[in-house]
């Protein structure tokens, strides 16, 4: 079969997965990609992680938009892979699938207390306050003055920055209304965010960082003594390669030098401490810290060892952001250690070294939660390339029902309410439109149930999908 008649199946809808469909429409514009996602909206993480306070970051959906509204690509929200259509189905109706499904859950800390009330995921307060379904009824004591995030990538700034926000500074972005109600009456004074290694090894890049310090009504400290470096560190910021480490240091060090000013909150940047143990009588009321020294073990690579000194800080809230970590997609081989699926240059491993045909994974179920956004383009790139090459090898799957309106019937069969790209556009404009009402960019739904409800009740199935393009090979019907 040619390879311009292929159809394929990518599962999740946010960058790497519209990387992937943008790429077969760049050097294969015959091949059908149908992307499905989970829920009725497009665009994973960018929609439902990306801080709302950082618009000009999300304004890359216009670029995801041109891609997804192709012909040749059809959407189908609110369609869950597990439940509402399994491997084989897929395996049943495409030539390839692609797992784009991310990294959904986090990394815990593993310490006691951590399961006491007060201490929570990043994530789940990065999705509460995007309006993310999921997350949408989570509740967080904002009554707490003291708040403690753990670790110091940009997913920790956020967090710290959404708390240290003044209610009109987040009236202007798309933050979920139940989420800008509850920070409405915020008690938060304190803010620590506290990192396990040194300035040098800090994730976070220098924009958010720089941004800590711009706040209108946030004062940042940061203690000289906290930026003394290690001989390694000293050495790796003399060598010159590390830039963005060395403007990270010259921004903290020009926050020790500004004076504090009063304002209602204070963001304190710790450094070389680890979370020892959460201690509260049913809720989080204290967080024990332990100092570490940094250690080279080999050449490059710095491990936080602990000194044997602690120290307590009294709060009531605990958010932990030591990273996103990816889930099993039912019947798909997945390396639980990693929380990846295994694979080879994005080919789905069923076992070692053998390949599982047709199956491709991109993104970070792929490589693990590294980058940034556009760190994907070249990965989501790698992983289609793959397909092509095997598809002009013949080594792709030989599905029993590659026919295009096949996977309509069996949701419509499954009864399966499928949002489609024009569903989503109606979405879209009804979001902005509640917006505006209130001067704000868009005014989110935040439950599935409120989506489908301002869809309608009729159901989304092949006549809205069927009409978006006509099939381009005979032996694809």
């Amino acid at each position: 079969m040619p390879v311009s008649c292929l159809r394929l199946a990518i599962v999740g809808t946010g960058p790497s997965g519209l990387y992937a469909a943008e790429h077969f429409l760049r050097q294969q514009p015959g091949i059908e990609s149908d992307l499905f996602d989970q829920l009725p909206t497009p665009f994973g993480l960018v929609r439902g992680g990306v801080a709302p306070d950082h618009q000009k970051i999300k304004s890359v959906t216009r670029v995801y938009e041109k891609i997804a509204g192709h012909p040749a690509i059809r959407f189908f929200g609110n369609v869950r892979i597990g439940t509402d259509l399994s491997r084989d189905d897929l395996l049943r109706h495409y030539h390839a699938v692609i797992y784009a499904c991310g990294a959904q859950s986090d990394r815990a800390l593993g310490v006691p207390g951590e399961n006491l009330a007060g201490s929570y995921a990043a994530t789940d307060f990065v999705g509460w306050f995007n309006g993310h379904p999921d997350y949408r009824d989570r509740e967080f004591d904002l009554t707490q003055e003291n708040v403690a995030v753990i670790g110091m990538g940009n997913v920790a700034v956020d967090v710290v920055r959404i708390l240290a926000r003044t209610p009109a500074e987040l009236q202007a972005t798309d933050i979920a209304a139940h989420a800008l109600d509850a920070l409405r009456h915020s008690r938060v004074r304190n803010i620590y965010m506290i990192g396990r290694r040194g300035p040098v090894q800090a994730a976070f890049t220098n924009p958010e960082l720089r941004e800590l310090g711009e706040m209108p009504d946030a004062d940042v400290v940061v203690h000289a003594r906290d930026l003394d470096l290690d001989p390694a560190s000293a050495v790796i910021l003399a060598g010159g390669e590390n830039r963005a480490a060395a403007k990270n240091l010259e921004t903290l060090r020009a926050f020790t030098a500004k004076a504090v000013s009063g304002r209602s909150r204070t963001i304190h940047l710790r450094f070389r401490l680890s979370p020892v143990e959460l201690i509260g009588m049913g809720r989080v009321e204290r967080l024990v810290l332990g100092r570490n020294r940094l250690v080279e073990r080999k050449p490059g690579e710095i491990r936080a060892e602990p000194t044997g000194e602690t120290e307590s800080l009294p709060v009531g809230l605990v958010f932990r952001s030591v990273g996103y970590r990816g889930t099993s997609v039912p019947g798909v081989p997945f390396d639980a250690k990693r929380g990846i699926i295994p694979n080879e240059r994005g080919r789905v491993l069923a076992g070692p070294g053998t390949v599982a045909p047709g199956e491709y994974a991109v993104g970070w179920i792929k490589r693990g939660p590294t980058g940034v956004i556009g760190s994907n383009k070249p990965d989501a790139v790698e992983s289609a390339d793959m397909v092509l090459v095997d598809a002009a090898a013949g080594d792709l799957n030989q599905p029993a029902e590659p026919s295009r309106g096949a996977v309509e019937q069996r949701l419509h069969a499954r009864q399966v309410r499928v949002v489609s790209w024009a569903d989503w556009q109606r979405l879209d404009e009804l979001e902005k439109a509640r917006g505006a009402t209130q001067g704000r960019p868009r005014l989110k739904f935040t439950r599935v149930a409120e989506m489908l409800a301002a869809l309608g009740a009729e159901a989304a199935m092949s006549p809205k999908h069927s009409q978006r393009a006509k099939p381009r090979c005979g032996s694809v019907p």
